[in-house]
């Protein structure tokens, strides 16, 4: 049980991250929403999103859970209304990022070892 809590507080850790803090506030003042409401409903409709990356990552691999996040990031867009072509190169550079500090982090360990 104690592998669980701290497994649990570091995923809960390394979730957070500045990016979806803004998204979460933009979609907030977009929609007119309480913050805190879109926080918690948000949360709740992310979890079975959470668990399917984490089960295409393990079984796929970083490129097709890139592609699922990238669909996510256009589903929320068109959820939204409010795609720009700004938003959609920014999700593909983070993305290519994202490929890239991977590999590089890869091959640095690969030194270490």
């Amino acid at each position: 049980m104690k592998e669980l809590i701290i497994a649990s507080a570091a995923f809960a850790f390394f979730i957070l991250c500045p990016r979806m803090a803004g998204m979460t506030k933009v979609i907030s003042d977009a929609s007119h929403v309480e913050l805190v409401k879109v926080v918690v409903f948000g949360t709740i409709f992310a979890l079975p999103l959470i668990i399917a990356m984490a089960l295409i990552f393990a079984r796929y691999g970083l490129i097709a859970a890139l592609i699922f996040a990238i669909v996510t990031d256009f589903a929320s867009a068109l959820l939204m209304r409010e795609i720009s072509m700004k938003a959609g190169v920014e999700t593909l550079v983070i993305a290519l990022f994202v490929i890239i500090g991977v590999k590089v982090a890869s091959m640095v360990s690969g030194w270490m070892s």
